[in-house]
């Protein structure tokens, strides 16, 4: 009986060493098929994998619930990331977001140093273990096997197994395996981590290049441009008073608001002030607010996404996007729309806006210079400028000085127009005529610095020696006179209509209407002018 008993004995030990070997070759193949799962996958596949991993690991060791925490980059909190259940086991109250030390303290030393926390009951968890005790009494876990998630010598987290309906013993079998899962679903977030980062390296490099492009092209627009007006030339007084108010402004990053005339130079002055600024390595971004559509202005400024509107074929990057860490340049800003107004205000006070059909917050270091030949206080009583707006682009005004108030620049201007033509037609000037000089100083210049330009060329064209000869318009002896009843003729033609329409202001066929103007505007521009309903 003693050897039969022998010889069963040797059977059931074979059988169990079988279904040992078995179990582990079986659990291994699990393994290795994860792995492989996890080598062929792209990273927004990755989770879902993990997911499945969980349920299959799970479910062979037959365990209540398996889960992922990863931790925070400074290792302060975690988070549970991933997780499966059993049928009827809960899971919500798992999901949290915690600051270890003050939460669990004694799990969160022994995780990070490497350890994994084991323990077959409650009861064998250390005294010192007080608020893991609480929170094992609280969720109601009978038995864990928790090994860290290792990166090299860094602990990213978490694989942790829980009973919930009874305590189970974990032997030293049962944990090599669980390391060993640990280290593929360590090496299956690595992955995903590095192809995520090189995702928005790659979305970061993308969007540089973009910008790169666009602003390669607009610096090929730029160089095409005739830049020999660019120099601030002059000796009165008004004009040597506008370059020291640049000098004095440019090395700041104050917004600033250029008010001229149409022709006087404003463009130049922006130039100056930017070139003169700690920007002006970067480009200058300039853009005319007068010659872009209404409907298209918006994605010009702030660029749009792909299919923000029909015929949004692509991306396009905005011009203050283009500006950032640069300045921009927006000439003729009282024609920006009233409904766009707001996100430039944005953009001045916390340097953000948004693109066009997009809802990421962008961020830009950009400086603001604007111009206009609008008396923007006007348009703001008018109701046609935002007051706020105003006084955020009033900070430093630089009033350019048209053409006729600086009249002893003239000749100045004149010759320097003359060596710029006289390059680029072949043609010599030597001598100007005294008599020619006194008529351009006479003459009143209505299109300042840009009108005397386009005089002298043509000039140019139609000399035929050495000698320059010019003929200023037809109208230019009565320039003087124009100028100074320009505000008597709108006087009489605005009484005109209001005489038409029996002093109507609003409603249909008033007066507002016929003048184009709204009624607040035409009550204003009367009180200006004095005009008031005859008794």
């Amino acid at each position: 009986m003693t050897l039969l008993g022998e010889i069963f004995a040797n059977a059931l030990r074979r059988e169990q060493s079988e279904q040992l070997l078995n179990n582990q070759l079986r659990f291994e193949q699990l393994l290795s098929d994860l792995s492989g799962t996890f080598i062929a996958l792209r990273a927004d596949k990755i989770d879902d994998a993990i997911n499945e991993s969980l349920r299959a690991i799970g479910e062979f060791i037959d365990v209540d619930r398996v889960f992922i925490d990863q931790f925070s980059d400074d290792k302060s909190k975690f988070r549970v990331t991933h997780m499966w259940t059993a049928p009827g086991i809960p899971r919500d109250a798992f999901v949290f977001d915690v600051v270890l030390s003050e939460y669990v303290p004694w799990y969160t030393r022994t995780i990070l140093s490497g350890q994994p926390v084991i323990f077959a009951c409650p009861d064998e968890l250390p005294k010192e273990a007080v608020p893991e005790h609480e929170y094992v009494n609280m969720t109601g876990i009978k038995s864990s096997a928790i090994v860290p998630l290792t990166i090299g010598q860094t602990v990213i987290g978490n694989l942790g197994f829980d009973m919930c309906r009874h305590e189970r013993a974990w032997s030293q079998e049962t944990l090599k395996r669980l390391s060993l899962a640990s280290h593929i679903i360590a090496n299956a977030l690595k992955r995903k981590q590095i192809e995520r980062q090189l995702k928005l390296s790659y979305e970061e490099v993308n969007e540089l290049k973009e910008r790169l492009q666009a602003e390669n092209i607009y610096l090929q627009k730029e160089i095409a441009r005739d830049y020999s007006e660019n120099g601030i030339l002059g000796r009165t007084e008004v004009i040597t008073t506008v370059l020291r108010h640049v000098e004095q402004v440019a090395g700041t990053e104050s917004t600033v608001l250029i008010l001229g005339e149409t022709g006087s130079g404003k463009e130049l002055i922006a130039k100056a002030v930017h070139g003169l600024s700690p920007r002006a390595e970067k480009t200058l971004v300039m853009v005319n607010c007068a010659a872009l559509p209404a409907t298209l202005i918006e994605a010009e400024l702030f660029g749009r996404e792909k299919g923000a509107y029909t015929g949004a074929l692509s991306k396009q990057v905005g011009r203050f996007e283009l500006a950032d860490r640069s300045t921009i340049f927006l000439d003729e800003i009282s024609e920006l729309p009233l409904e766009l107004q707001p996100k430039l205000l944005r953009v001045l006070q916390e340097g953000k806006f948004e693109r066009l059909g997009s809802s990421r917050t962008i961020g830009i270091d950009v400086r603001v210079i604007a111009a206009t030949n609008q008396d923007l206080a006007k348009l703001v009583s008018d109701g046609r400028f935002r007051e706020d707006l105003y006084y955020r682009l009033n900070v430093f005004p630089i009033v350019v000085p048209p053409l006729r108030e600086r009249a002893d620049d003239i000749p100045v201007l004149t010759w320097v127009f003359v060596e710029e033509f006289s390059r680029k037609m072949g043609k010599k000037i030597k001598s100007i005529p005294k008599r020619t000089i006194e008529s351009l100083q006479s003459y009143t210049w209505p299109g300042n610095v840009r009108e005397l330009r386009n005089v002298v060329e043509r000039a140019m064209i139609l000399s035929s020696d050495d000698v320059l000869h010019l003929d200023l318009p037809s109208h230019s002896s009565d320039a003087a006179s124009l100028n100074q009843t320009l505000q008597q003729m709108e006087r009489q033609y605005i009484e005109k209509i209001l005489t038409r329409t029996g002093w109507r202001i609003s409603g249909r066929q008033g007066a507002a209407e016929r003048l184009g103007l709204k009624p607040t505007t035409l009550r204003s521009r009367m009180e200006r002018l004095g005009i008031r309903r005859p008794e």
